[in-house]
């Protein structure tokens, strides 16, 4: 305790990251009140059905990524999820299209030319989200709309504003990375989750002293120390490594012989390198039959009940098989082992006791390989502890901190957050906020 409030006082000397400290305060601030801002017209006493809809299944999770603003009509309703949705479109796009490979090498200005398209995509799906989610709420919530009013003259205004909140949230989020401290992003969507927590909590405390969950005080602890293991097991997750030793050869010829010497370097290949991207792109898909069902739900086959439901054996059955597919697609996009073995040609670089050039890039891709399957069976158990802690008779609500996206989320925003308050201290000669060093990075979890 006398280390953290040492580290504080330090944090507050350093006149940069205070500035910073306190800017990224004040937007999270501006955020999270405009999360409770109703949408114009829309009377917030008649919403008991939109949250009722809100409280379990796929829409629950819609719900925690918006801190709550999606079952509020909130102007922030919406989210930062369409800007999610976007860029990992652009993703795919800048690995297929030509153009946008020719972007990705022409370095920061080609960075800005995929980011501004990027913004226009996430428009693009504003405009369509908006309307869908307008047509949920007259559904949900008829009377919910303001006397004098009807739906075909709100549901214009009310587009734009839903667009404009979401964008104003990616505006927040740019600036806290520029100006405060942390990805910006990652840390509205780690607020918007965190928002949840408090009430979820005490909910799960108040079910577990009743006679319907039974299991008392025994079961509540239980589930903290499985939370607590399952917290271990995603920081090791996140900042497991391979490391695979390059000699770069450098000739020295002295005494009338040469010789080759040089300083050896690792390569860290991680045990996840996709990091939570297959969990983002497994549950995109998993929302289509909810796209498609949510307005017709009457008469639903067993096969579809059971998309609906995150908590159904067939949900997390296809769940896993698409974070395992996903995992292996997505390191084999993001590592390519056969540039990596010419990059290091190049350089005069090998790995010891491999030949240079198509020995290297097999070598590389074989280790590869036995990371990414023990890797993707683990995040993929992770994703799906929240289902598992519902045996458990968990509260869904509470049970969403068990794993999945929100609980990788949640521990690569915040090493990533402290690694950067440390770098700030570790450059005015004050110690770092851990005894044992310094935090590893975590690239890619708040890579939005």
């Amino acid at each position: 305790m006398k280390k953290f409030i040492e580290t504080l006082k330090n944090c507050w000397k350093v006149e940069d990251l205070r500035m910073r400290l306190l800017i990224t305060i004040l937007f999270v601030a501006l955020y999270r009140f405009g999360s409770f801002v109703v949408l114009p017209g829309i009377n917030p006493a008649n919403l008991e059905k939109l949250q009722q809809q809100t409280a379990g299944g796929l829409m629950s999770l819609l719900d925690m990524f918006s801190g709550g603003a999606f079952s509020n009509a909130s102007i922030f309703a919406l989210g930062i999820m369409p800007y999610i949705s976007a860029s990992i479109v652009m993703q795919l796009v800048a690995i297929a299209v030509p153009s946008f490979q020719k972007m990705q090498r022409e370095g920061e200005s080609g960075r800005k030319k995929i980011m501004q398209y990027t913004r226009y995509l996430t428009v693009a799906i504003l405009l369509f989200q908006a309307p869908s989610y307008l047509l949920n709420l007259q559904m949900q919530s008829p009377g919910a709309l303001a006397s004098g009013l009807s739906w075909s003259e709100f549901m214009i205004p009310a587009t734009i504003i839903l667009a404009a909140g979401s964008m104003f949230i990616l505006w927040l989020g740019e600036r806290i990375t520029d100006k405060g401290v942390g990805n910006g992003i990652s840390l509205i969507i780690m607020i918007g989750i965190i928002a949840r927590l408090p009430q979820a909590f005490f909910q799960e405390v108040g079910s577990r002293f009743t006679a319907i969950t039974g299991g008392g005080l025994v079961m509540f602890i239980a589930e903290i120390l499985i939370l607590y293991a399952v917290v271990c097991a995603a920081i090791l997750l996140t900042q497991g490594t391979r490391k695979v030793p390059v000699q770069y050869a450098k000739k020295i010829v002295g005494n009338g012989n040469s010789q080759y010497g040089g300083a050896r370097q690792y390569i860290p290949l991680k045990l996840f390198a996709a990091n939570v991207m297959p969990i983002i792109f497994a549950q995109a898909l998993m929302f289509i039959p909810l796209a498609i069902v949510q307005y017709s739900s009457e008469n639903l086959g067993f096969i579809a009940r059971s998309l609906l439901d995150n908590r159904s054996l067939l949900y997390n059955i296809v769940y896993v098989l698409l974070i395992v597919a996903f995992t292996y697609f997505y390191t084999a996009i993001t590592l390519n082992p056969t540039q990596m073995a010419e990059d290091m040609k190049r350089n005069n670089g090998f790995i010891p006791g491999v030949k240079p050039g198509k020995d290297t890039a097999d070598y590389i891709e074989e280790i590869m390989s036995r990371l990414t399957l023990p890797g993707s069976l683990f995040i993929a158990f992770i994703a799906i502890m929240p289902a598992l802690a519902g045996l458990l008779n968990v509260q869904q609500g509470f049970s969403q901190f068990f794993g999945g996206t929100s609980l990788l989320i949640l521990v690569g925003v915040v090493i990533d957050t402290l690694q950067q308050i440390e770098s700030h201290l570790m450059m005015r000669h004050y110690d770092g906020l851990l005894n044992s060093g310094r935090t590893r990075p975590t690239a890619g979890i708040s890579a939005y």
